[in-house]
């Protein structure tokens, strides 16, 4: 529901953080500006992480040895998965290693046969990558160091959805601390680096996107180990903890994530969880307990935006009760307006035109004008014509609710009528750029140039000859020749 506009510069907005100059938008930009953090997408939940089979990785690096006897056979490889033809591929790279185990490619042909393997998918590739990637940690440790236990996490991930256990244990073990696996004991790895929750070459973050393939039953039990550590390493673990558990369909999904709410230590964590909730039916009670019990801004913005999402008439409620409260922060009353603009209804279009009545913050009841233009449909173009025609209202106001009255289609026939009515200059002259802002509309032409022509205030025929050359109508040539000439 983005506004496009030509010169918004002049148009006065500054809506849901939108300031003066920016081109007016709503939900779109909005929603980015509440998202918890870059690598995640709160519209598409879960759209961020690809299928485990479907995630992209660089090609092979371009062939270095060239007097190499596998040269010409990584070549071929490389250039087969190019192409994606997976098989193909790894049946090339398996026999530079089998031929040439002395050759310079050797160890990276054998990885790149494990991702081709990998790639193609099916249970017996699937087996052959894992035992093709523990051949490289004993023969080329070296080449293992780099992105082989990640991609052995992501293959032992597709393997355990199929009910591969080993690899059930050992994706359990990954997800839920520091560990390794060997000969089935686990051990924390002593050094280990603190991943960030976006961080896909990080082995525990891949066994953590593992879970997303799980069944709920399987997942959530780690997912909840995860939540429960506070050692400051696990930060960026229990983001995508929280993350997953929104997209686990259970009867403990809303409660795991307000505990979460609630008492996690790390601020970002607690904001998502709080976000997170927004894709959880049933949750509408607990972000109105979070709305009134919790003192943190940011919390609060993130359940507001929760609430939005919730398709309960009791969310919607909940919004309007918010934003009438004078005790609450006013960025936050505007959030609770925008959202209410967003949600087209009887309820939300009289409780806007009636609290714009009793709000006496200019903000606030530019935030209502706002709103009620995303709004099609229930009359609001000839509301805001009004509060543009109040004498009484600020005329700063009354620019901006002239200007929604002509961005939401408001009939020429009526702006026209209220053009020739209007009293104040300061109010035809922004009634001029509305009128320029509609040049596909003939009739909104029409009324510029009889204003260029034959308004009697010297300054309003100069604005209306200024749109005019800057519209694409036809007609504006020859009737800038006739002013020259005349």
């Amino acid at each position: 529901m983005t506004m496009k506009t030509l010169l918004t510069a002049a148009a006065i907005i500054s809506s849901a953080g939108f300031g003066i100059g920016q081109s007016p938008a709503s939900r779109s930009s909005y929603e980015a500006s509440v998202a918890p953090s870059a690598s995640t997408n709160a519209f598409v939940p879960g759209a961020q992480f690809a299928s485990l089979t479907q995630q992209a990785t660089a090609l092979p690096p371009e062939p270095w040895a060239q007097g190499d006897p596998a040269d010409s056979l990584y070549r071929l490889a490389r250039e087969a998965l190019s192409r994606g033809d997976y098989k193909r591929a790894a049946e090339i790279f398996h026999r530079i290693p089998e031929r040439y185990p002395q050759s310079t490619y050797a160890g990276q042909a054998l990885y790149y046969e494990a991702f081709s393997l990998y790639r193609s998918g099916d249970d017996d590739d699937l087996s052959a990558a894992r035992d093709r990637l523990n051949q490289l940690k004993q023969k080329y440790p070296t080449v293992a160091k780099s992105d082989a236990t990640t991609l052995l996490t992501r293959v032992c991930g597709e393997l355990a959805k199929r009910g591969d256990q080993s690899c059930a244990m050992s994706i359990d073990s990954t997800a839920a601390g520091t560990v390794d696996v060997t000969g089935g004991q686990t051990r924390t790895i002593p050094g280990a680096s603190c991943p960030s929750d976006d961080d896909d070459n990080d082995d525990r973050i891949a066994a953590l996107n593992a879970l997303l393939q799980m069944d709920a039953t399987r997942a959530m039990p780690i997912l909840q180990k995860v939540l429960a550590r506070r050692d400051p390493c696990s930060a960026g673990l229990r983001r995508k903890a929280v993350f997953l558990v929104s997209q686990k369909a259970t009867d403990q999904t809303a409660n795991i994530l307000m505990n979460v709410a609630r008492n996690d230590p790390d601020q970002e964590v607690r904001e998502q969880a709080v976000f997170w909730l927004s894709q959880v039916p049933g949750s509408t009670g607990l972000l109105e307990e979070i709305l009134k019990s919790n003192a943190d801004e940011s919390i609060k913005d993130k359940a507001l935006f929760a609430l939005s999402q919730q398709n309960e008439p009791r969310a919607q409620q909940i919004l309007r009760d918010f934003a009438l409260r004078d005790s609450e922060d006013s960025d936050l009353r505007e959030k609770a307006i925008f959202w209410l603009g967003q949600r087209s209804g009887v309820a939300n279009t009289e409780f806007l035109r009636g609290l714009f009545t009793r709000l006496t913050n200019e903000d606030l009841k530019e935030k209502v004008l706002f709103s009620l233009s995303q709004q099609s449909g229930a009359g609001n173009e000839q509301w805001l014509m009004n509060v543009a025609a109040d004498p009484k209202e600020d005329i700063e106001l009354r620019k901006k609710a002239l200007f929604w009255a002509g961005q939401s289609g408001a009939p020429m026939s009526e702006l026209v009528g209220l053009y020739n009515r209007m009293g104040e200059s300061e109010m035809k002259e922004q009634m001029i750029f509305v009128f320029s802002q509609r040049e596909n509309d003939k009739a909104a032409m029409d009324k510029l140039f009889d204003i260029a022509k034959n308004e009697k205030d010297p300054e309003l025929r100069k604005k209306a000859i200024f749109w005019l050359g800057q519209s694409r109508d036809p007609r504006v040539q020859q009737f800038l020749m006739d002013l020259i000439n005349r």
